[in-house]
């Protein structure tokens, strides 16, 4: 069901249904839950009423708590009448488990958090169900995220750096025999997409690093720190066909910017050197120019027929 978003103002000729009844004075309703109404005149913020119009002509005044506009509600998911028990047998049925970021590139500090991710492989029967599976589950006070199985090699497919960290990190601590021959082929997912999918994400995110440092004067290091090391990660896949989770040779300087201990103009040095090693690393790569997608899907439909129960 969708949350109302308080600052927006829904426009007039907007689709929605009613949550509540509407009542005259005398306490007769008027109007049942779940009627379909047209907004017809709308507030200047959602601390004021709407006038709505319903099928006959007729019109009300009523808050944006009280409707919800129709697609949202028709798009909503079915009730689980048995939600903890699903959502124990979603987290039953991860197969992979590992650990990544800070801890896993060997730049963790006392403060640094152990983040786990992996892949969760649902029943044949919860995934064909009405209510189908969720694309991830997460717990986020456990620092911990689970794609589904499916949703795990199309990031990877598209070189989702987060993702094929998690085929790569040396941590770790949950395999089935289905994830080890995943990772046995780990390979087929990479590709010169990478320096699309690498070089885009540095890009955009250190414009905005830029734009905060010339608006507040602040820098986030750390932020930074990964940024040059996905780089450097991104130029070794293109050179030697392997993520590199930890990058040791580099420690000690990404450490550095972690600590704020280099300033903007040497790190933008360093990242402007890199991406002429990236653009260099294209040119000659061997990879292949996409993954392997028959693999991949072939893969998928095993994993899929594996969750069949007789």
């Amino acid at each position: 069901m969708e949350k109302p978003n308080p600052n927006l103002v829904l426009p007039v000729g907007t689709q929605v249904v009613t949550l509540v009844e509407l009542r005259e004075l005398n306490g007769k309703t008027t109007r049942m839950a779940g009627t379909v109404a047209n907004i017809v005149r709308a507030p200047a913020d959602n601390h004021h009423s709407y006038t709505i119009r319903f099928g006959d002509g007729k019109e009300a005044s009523i808050h944006r708590q009280e409707m919800v506009i129709r697609k949202h509600m028709q798009s909503a998911s079915f009730d689980r009448s048995n939600s903890a028990l699903v959502d124990r047998e979603l987290h039953d049925s991860v197969i992979y488990r590992c650990v990544v970021g800070s801890r896993a590139f060997g730049l963790d500090d006392e403060h640094s958090d152990t983040d786990r991710r992996g892949i969760y492989l649902p029943s044949a029967e919860l995934h064909w169900s009405l209510y189908g599976v969720p694309e991830q589950i997460e717990d986020v006070e456990a620092q911990e995220c689970y794609w589904e199985m499916q949703k795990f090699l199309v990031l990877a497919l598209k070189a989702n750096p987060n993702v094929l960290e998690c085929l790569y990190t040396p941590l770790i601590e949950l395999a089935s025999s289905l994830a080890n021959e995943l990772l046995e082929n780990r390979q087929a997912f990479l590709s010169k997409l990478v320096y699309q999918t690498y070089n885009g994400y540095v890009l955009s995110q250190f414009k905005k690093l830029d734009q905060d440092i010339r608006t507040t004067g602040a820098m986030k290091c750390k932020h930074a720190m990964h940024l040059i090391r996905l780089l450097i990660s991104g130029v070794t896949i293109l050179e030697q066909g392997f993520v590199p989770v930890r990058i040791d040779e580099h420690r000690d300087r990404l450490l550095s910017i972690k600590r704020g201990d280099l300033q903007w103009d040497e790190i933008n040095e360093w990242r402007l050197k890199l991406h002429k090693s990236f653009d260099n690393a294209f040119e000659n790569s061997t990879l292949p120019e996409r993954p392997d997608f028959e693999w991949a899907n072939a893969f998928l439909i095993k994993a899929r027929k594996s969750q069949v129960h007789s």
